[in-house]
Formats: C-alpha cells, structure tokens, sequence
C-alpha cells in the first residue's frame, strides 16, 4: 500500500530530516503531548533517529489536535510491508493516567470512537476511519480478526487511545472494574449474623406493639378500680330542684327503704338512690305505705319530705293506716285535705257512684290504706274515687273482676286484716274459708272476735257472753252463720291478695300468744285451741294493761 497523500503545506516536517511527518507520527506525538509528557518517546525518533520534537508551551487544544478536518482527505499511511522495517514502538509507560486529568477533555481525533474499558472491539464494528484492512494477515505477523475494522494507531490488538497504554484500556474519568475494585478493611471479613427478615421484624414489633397495649389497659382497668371509690361515679348525688312535672310512686305495705330509693332514681325522682337512702336515714323518719307524689328531679331532701308528709302545706296529703274503720278514714282525709267530714260521708254513704254494689252500704273497706297526695283544691269525689281505684286494681290484678265477688273478697281481707297480726296471712285466709264450710267443728259459724267489736261499734275484744249471743248484732259471727254484711275495715294489698289465694289448709281456729312476738298458732279442733287460749289469757295477766 502506498503511502498517505503528503501535502507540504499542511503537513509539519520532521525536523532535521526535512520530510512531512506522517499521520501515524502526528498522532503518537499528539498522545505524547496528552499523556502530559510521562517520559513516552516518539515514534519518529526512533524512525528518524533524530532527537525528539520539542513539546509546546501548553498543551494544544482539543479542537486543534488533529490538523485535518473531517471533510479534508486523510493522508494515506505506508503499506505494511514498509512498517516491516520500522522500529517497534516501545511500550507506553506503566503508570496510569493521572486521575488529576480533565476526565471531560475531547478526544484529539474527530472521528474516534472510544473504546471499553477492558473489552476488546467486537465483530462488525464499524469504525469512521476511511482506510481499513482486508480479512487477510500480513506478513509481519500481525493479523486482525475477521471482519473487525481496526482504528489507527491500532496495533497487535492493543488499542492506543487517548490517556490507554500498554494494551490496557483507560476510558475518561473511569476506572477499570478488573482493576480498581477497593478492598474492604479486615473488620468486614468478620463473620456477620444475617439480620432477621422483614416479615419477621414486622411480627415483633406487631407483638410488641399488642402487648404494649394489653399492659396500657390492663392498668387503666385495675386503676379505675381503685381510683373510682374516691372520685364516685359519673352518676350525680343529687339534683338541685325543685324538679317539675308530677310522678306518682307507691309504696307498698311492708316495703323497705332500699327499695323505695331504687323505684324514686329509676322514675327519675331522684339523682342517687344511695345518696337519697342517706338523707332518708338522717331523717329519722319511718316509711309508711301508699301513693306518693314527686316532681321529676327532685332534691333528696324535697323527696324525703314528701314521703314523711312534711310537705303537705304544698298539697294535700293524709295518711291511712290499714286496718283504719271508715270513720276513722274520712277523718283522716278531712284534716288532710280541709273538706268537711260531713261531705265526706254524704259521698261514701252513696258507693254505687264508685262502682260498688247494691249491698255495700258505704265506702267501708275500699279506702286504701297509705300515704296519698293531691294537687290543692282536688275536689272531694275525685280523691275518693282515686282511694277506691287503688283497692279494686288490686283485686282485679289477682284475678277478681266481677264487683260482687270483689266485695266478698274485700270483707275476707277486713276480717284477715284485723285478725291476722304478724301471722302469715294466706294460712288465716284459708282457715277463714274453712269455717265457712260445712264441719264438725264451727258449724258455718266464723265466730271472730273483731266481727263482734266492730258491730258493737268498740274496739275492745273484752265483750260479755251475753254480747256474743246477740243476734241483732249483724256483725255478731257467733250468732250469726256465714260472712258479715260487709267489711269491718280497710284491708292492705297483702291482705287483699291472700283473701283473693288463700293458702289450702285444715286450720279452723288460730290465737295470737304473744302481742309482742306476734306468735300465732293455728289448731283443727276446739280442744286445742282453748289450751292456745289459756296461753294468751297468761300472757295478758302478766302483761297488763296490754290486752284490751
């Protein structure tokens, strides 16, 4: 191959030979100038023999390194076989570019291609330079691999670019990955424990978190225990009243305080049953039964006073006593109430506009017994009437409808009332309906002392033998057979309900021993009851003044 086209006026000359330098010579003296001068020895020194060329004052520009343009045609370079008796040229030195280069400076050639670092140009790349070899090898031993373009400056496989030497590739700014790994200090060569997997960290600290909060509540719970005691509960103590509106409450016969306290704080009457039961104990009052009336929201101590009757300047109030005959009760009612007990009696005298029957001569035995409140200025039919309801809603809850069956029941109960005491009071009822029956014993007689006192107008069960032979007397149940012509008394609910369910039973007779314990016994025949007798006769000996 003949050599590059030389063009003396763009071409410097080799200095003391006085020939153009060849494109091959230009670009090792221009990688001499890049490679900032490490001692590296032009290739026409050695094909010259003259000295080398000396180096610029500065290194030359990018744009300036390669004389030629792009577009103007390169000079041809000698044929191989020339290059044959040409010097070998020596290896570039060992030392790597220094790392203080511009890593950004421009290759000095246009059409360069930069190669990889530590990976040789594979087949089929094309490369800009406009002369290339053949497939062929060469004489002198240097072949190219099929196909593989090879750039200028190329030789025995070892690429030469800008900053490369001694067949190792140096791209700018970048290090050989086969060369520059860094080594890591000895501590890292320790064995390292793998740490746990995410998974796993998630569910501990999960766990933590839930047993976190077990312990949070658990305190809270056994400290609200302890803690509650001393600040009380969200419930109020008390209200500040006066309250509104009206809330009827009963108070059953034998009803206790505790129970009354929890009834008034579940309608709302008052704030606290606890707080109320301790006003109500301070009081030192004694809870009697019937119907009471409250405001909503009262004050504990407005609420004890309605249940003492302490307010009755505010309304009407009166209290009825079981057992209370009907004069005592309209009595009763009159000074409660301020209405005359003449107009009192002319409404009782007349029961058929209360819903009593025929036989009933007066209100006897329908005035409930309790405490009773009325708005001032209640008229008084309307208190009466609302007397009379109370005893015959009772009846009709323990099954009685019919208003002659109520009236028998209501008499049974007068006379359970007055006989009964502390006794349970269904075995009296159920004693009482066997006299009634046909017996060897009674005959049908009831034969009751509080039968016989109430038709002789007295209360003294001391009457004489000629007394209790009288037949005039209605009420007399020894001279006369079967039920008296009406009660002899207001009966309480207790009574009420054991008249209307008697307990079944053989008893006849039953006598009180002891006024004080209450001690009742019951008997079948008459012999035993007499001995019973004598028991209460000795009581009242050395009790005296007690038996009347």
């Amino acid at each position: 191959m003949s050599p590059a086209n030389i063009d003396d006026s763009s071409s410097p000359l080799d200095a003391g030979a006085g020939r153009p330098l060849t494109r091959k010579e230009l670009r090792e003296r221009e990688k001499t100038l890049n490679a900032g001068g490490h001692d590296a020895v032009p290739e026409q020194a050695y094909e010259t023999g003259h000295d080398i060329p000396p180096l610029p004052a500065e290194p030359p520009a990018a744009a300036e390194a390669d004389p030629r343009r792009q577009d103007e045609p390169l000079r041809e370079e000698p044929a191989p076989q020339d290059r044959a008796h040409e010097p070998v040229i020596p290896a570039a030195p060992a030392t790597p570019p220094s790392i203080q280069d511009d890593p950004h400076e421009p290759a000095a050639q246009d059409s360069w291609e930069p190669a990889l670092a530590g990976h040789q140009h594979a087949a089929d790349v094309h490369h800009n330079d406009e002369s290339h070899y053949d497939e062929h090898g060469y004489a002198d031993g240097h072949g190219y691999a099929a196909g593989v373009h090879q750039h200028d400056g190329h030789y025995d496989g070892t690429h030469y670019e800008e900053g490369h030497g001694d067949g190792t590739h140096y791209e700018e700014g970048h290090d050989d990955d086969a060369h520059h790994h860094e080594l890591l200090p000895a501590s890292a060569a320790a064995t390292v424990v793998a740490k746990p997997s995410k998974k796993v960290r998630r569910r501990r600290r999960l766990l933590a978190l839930f047993l976190t909060l077990a312990v949070f509540v658990t305190a809270v719970a056994v400290g609200a225990q302890f803690i509650k005691p001393l600040l009380g509960s969200d419930k109020p103590s008390d209200f500040p009243g006066p309250g509104s509106g009206q809330v009827m409450v009963t108070v059953e016969n034998g009803e206790g305080t505790r129970s009354v306290a929890s009834k008034l704080e579940t309608e709302g009457v008052v704030a606290n049953a606890d707080t109320f039961l301790q006003s109500f104990n301070a009081s030192g009052g004694i809870l009697a039964p019937g119907d009471f009336t409250f405001k909503s929201e009262m004050k504990n101590s407005d609420a004890v006073n309605v249940l003492l009757g302490k307010d009755q300047e505010k309304v009407i109030y009166f209290a009825l006593s079981a057992g209370l005959r009907i004069g005592e009760s309209l009595q009763a009612i009159s000074q409660g109430s301020g209405i005359s007990f003449q107009d009192l009696q002319a409404l009782s005298n007349e029961p058929a506009q209360f819903g009593l029957p025929a036989n009933a001569k007066n209100l006897e035995g329908y005035l409930a017994p309790g405490e009773h409140r009325f708005p001032l200025g209640t008229p008084a039919k309307d208190i009466l009437q609302s007397l009379v309801k109370i005893t015959t809603d009772e009846l009709v809850s323990q099954g009685i409808t019919d208003p002659a069956k109520q009236y028998e029941a209501v008499i049974v109960a007068s006379i359970v009332q007055a006989e009964g005491g502390q006794a349970e009071y269904g075995d009296v009822a159920g004693a009482i309906y066997n006299r009634l029956k046909p017996n060897d014993q009674t005959g049908g007689f009831l034969q009751v002392d509080s039968a016989v006192t109430y038709g002789l107008g007295t209360k003294s069960y001391n009457f004489t033998d000629e007394q209790r032979q009288d037949k005039s007397n209605p009420y007399n149940t020894y001279a006369n057979p079967g039920l008296p012509p009406g009660p002899i008394g207001s009966p309480g609910k207790t009574a009420i309900d054991a008249a209307a369910k008697p307990k079944t039973n053989d008893y006849l007779y039953w006598v009180t021993i002891n006024l004080d314990t209450k001690e009742t016994k019951f008997s079948k025949t008459l012999d035993e009851h007499n001995r019973y007798v004598e028991q209460y006769n000795a009581w009242c000996m050395a009790n005296v003044g007690r038996c009347t």
